[in-house]
């Protein structure tokens, strides 16, 4: 089964109180995990650090937002303990070592590195410290990028995923890459998945399709709500509607279908299949022409419509009206 995350990441804006709305809000859509970030702002940033979209009014600077996403120890503790509470996995992103020891105290069970980090040598040796497994995204990296992080985990014994990722908010059809899916299993054969940022659930469904084993898109309580990611997220509702479609999906999977066993339909056969039938009345001595008949239902009343080939040019016995079933004894 596809492992399904749902990602609150800075949706909270900075409030405990929220973090833990959105946990018991998306325990209820059925996903595996739900995804924070852990930002420490002056272990991962500086004030030089641009914001990617003015979005904020209230932070002069990203730094200042970043330092305004912090939760304490604690806090984190509780999120992960509410997460335990309600049978989800807690997950978050870290962006700095320092964020690694503060989730170790927390306690998880694996770490997904963001696109944005996969040249960051240092915290891929910080987490591969921690023998846990690893989510990779592949959002901004060419292949070149990736091989050597992909590699650099694989050589320290890491059980490592990989994701497609197109970091664009909110990503445009023409930008999925759905195609880098296929690519990526062939390339690395390792579990492969798929991060979204479209705000539709069609995309994780076309993903899954091509082979995602995991799933991962941003989570809002409503489209209006403040935050960077608000307008590349879907809603409680649409997870819980993208979930029911992916495990669908995965039963239909599960049950592969024998198409030469057609045994179950002998009955609906009889009902929506066809015998030939005259179209017109025809006299005694008539050479039938394909113009003269027609198919109806049910089979088994006459000639199978499969049969009209050897029917024509054959010549009736009797005489015979409109519409009447076409028997082998009448040629």
């Amino acid at each position: 089964m596809s492992f399904l995350i749902a990602e609150i990441g800075q949706a909270h804006n900075g409030s405990i109180d929220v973090a833990h709305s959105y946990i018991d809000a998306i325990a209820q859509t059925g996903v595996n995990a739900i995804k924070f970030q852990t930002h420490i702002a002056e272990a991962e940033s500086s004030i030089y650090e641009p914001f990617r979209v003015k979005f904020s009014d209230q932070d002069a600077t990203r730094f200042d937002y970043w330092k305004r996403m912090e939760f304490t120890l604690a806090e984190w503790k509780g999120l992960k303990q509410h997460c335990d509470e309600v049978g989800i996995e807690f997950m978050s992103s870290p962006f700095s070592n320092a964020a690694v020891d503060l989730l170790e105290e927390v306690g998880v069970k694996r770490y997904k590195i963001g696109s944005g980090e996969v040249t960051n040598f240092l915290l891929l040796e910080r987490i591969s410290r921690t023998n846990k497994p690893v989510i990779l995204s592949s959002g901004m990296s060419s292949y070149i990028e990736l091989d050597k992080a992909v590699n650099f985990m694989i050589e320290k014994g890491i059980e490592l995923a990989v994701l497609q990722c197109t970091t664009a908010y909110p990503t445009e059809p023409k930008e999925y890459g759905l195609n880098v899916i296929t690519e990526l299993k062939k390339r690395y054969n390792i579990p492969v998945g798929f991060s979204d940022h479209s705000a539709k659930i069609e995309t994780c469904i076309a993903a899954k399709v091509l082979g995602a084993e995991i799933l991962e898109f941003h989570a809002v309580l409503n489209k209006e709500v403040f935050g960077p990611d608000t307008t590349s997220s879907l809603t409680i509702e649409e997870i819980r509607e993208l979930v029911k479609a992916v495990r669908n999906i995965e039963v239909a999977n599960q049950s592969p279908i024998d198409k030469n066993d057609i045994s179950k339909f002998s009955e609906l056969k009889l009902i929506f299949e066809k015998s030939l039938a005259v179209n017109k009345d025809l006299v005694k001595g008539n050479i039938i022409k394909f113009e003269d008949l027609e198919a109806k239902k049910p089979a088994n009343r006459g000639i199978s419509a499969l049969q009209f080939k050897n029917i024509i040019g054959a010549t009736l016995k009797r005489n015979m009206s409109k519409w009447e079933f076409l028997k082998e004894e009448d040629i």
